[in-house]
């Protein structure tokens, strides 16, 4: 539902207006203005009471205050979108008339389930039947997708939403054998139509040193058992200053499953 969509893009637009702020803490007091006469630029540094010439052998600091200024402009764009968001947030049901007639139990909701289940009986028995799950680290199961499981990240809410919203059948941290290797990936998924394999790992923090060193070792063990990323292996990234974008999401279910 479009509801979930701008509700996750409301909670990553949030994060994103944290960040800016957090840095625009470390930048240098002042503004920056700067002056052009004829061939020439000038930069001052200006206190909204006067202003003090930056001689050119300070560019560092002309270019900090430069930074500063994009920021702040970019932070005022920022909450005018979040403005916009939390308007459609706050009038519009979570939950549409369309998706009342497939949860609530009626004569409708019998009649509509073959429009809303993969075509083949076997992956209906595939998404209902029990399987091994990953036991590591419970704790961080904080967040509800859509479907009702709980997952360890807001991006992965992201991918289980769109994912449902397109009848996907999929499976989340189903243990996966490879080899002498028992690996979880975050999202096994069932073609709709050939019910063919395929493996979504999202990487979330790619400015992690460490955390780069275990997603390298799993692509690695993921590519000796002919599981290729781009074919049958989807894989997102994400850093603390560049979130997974939607669009791509939305991009790789169309391409892969529709």
């Amino acid at each position: 539902m479009i509801f979930e969509r701008i509700k996750c893009e409301y909670e990553i637009l949030e994060n994103h207006i944290r960040r800016i702020q957090s840095e625009l803490q470390k930048l240098p007091p002042g503004k920056l203005i700067c002056c052009h006469q004829q061939n020439t630029s000038k930069w001052y540094l200006s206190d909204n009471h006067q202003k003090t010439y930056i001689p050119k052998s300070n560019r560092s600091l002309a270019e900090r205050l430069a930074k500063k200024k994009y920021l702040s402009f970019l932070l005022e764009d920022l909450e005018n979108e979040k403005i916009a968001l939390s308007f459609y947030l706050r009038h519009h049901s979570p939950t549409g008339k369309s998706e009342q007639l497939l949860t609530t139990p009626s004569e409708y909701q019998k009649l509509l389930a073959p429009y809303f289940t993969p075509l083949s009986q076997e992956l209906t028995n595939w998404i209902n039947s029990s399987y091994e799950k990953n036991t590591n680290h419970p704790e961080n199961l904080i967040y509800k997708g859509i479907s009702n499981t709980l997952l360890r990240s807001k991006s992965e809410v992201l991918i289980d939403m769109l994912l449902r919203s397109h009848n996907i059948p999929f499976r989340y941290e189903c243990a996966l054998p490879l080899g002498n290797s028992i690996i979880y990936p975050d999202f096994t998924i069932r073609h709709p139509h050939t019910g063919n394999f395929y493996y979504w790992e999202h990487f979330g923090m790619m400015d992690n040193p460490a955390y780069i060193e275990k997603a390298t070792s799993k692509l690695k063990i993921y590519a000796k058992h002919g599981i290729t990323p781009g074919i049958q292996l989807i894989t997102t990234y994400e850093t603390q200053t560049h979130p997974l974008d939607p669009e791509i999401v939305e991009k790789y279910i169309t391409y892969h499953f529709t």
